[in-house]
């Protein structure tokens, strides 16, 4: 079992940046596949960012080159540095964890507000 409670949303003017933080419960947490996905009013949830145990990471195209993702394991933590911001980006973020043996991220956070003004 994971819990996961995310941190560092916020109001932001375009260009600028932010970083969210996203804090695991458990012992296990090196061991699971992380993931921010964000969702805008009226839009689908979509796929933000992934990163591996050993750290792979994969980035949607959106924000490939913006935004970087990274896990520090001793701290139970997963990150996500967003750089030059833009409108578009605003939404609630979630950060997601699921096991190697599936594709469904089963844990959930609560999700933090991102906005981004222009």
């Amino acid at each position: 079992q994971v819990q996961l409670v995310e941190s560092g949303g916020g109001l932001v003017q375009s260009g600028g940046s932010l970083r969210l933080s996203c804090a695991a419960s458990g012992r296990t947490f090196s061991s699971y596949f992380m993931g921010w996905f964000r969702q805008a009013p009226g839009k689908e949830r979509e796929l933000v960012a992934t990163i591996t145990s050993f750290s792979g990471t994969y980035y949607a195209s959106s924000v490939k080159g913006r935004f970087a993702i990274s896990r520090d394991n001793a701290k139970n933590t997963v990150y996500l540095q967003m750089n030059s911001l833009r409108p578009e980006d605003t939404a609630v973020y979630y950060c997601a964890a699921r096991t190697l043996d599936t594709t469904e991220y089963k844990y959930w956070g609560q999700g933090t507000q991102v906005t981004v003004s222009s």
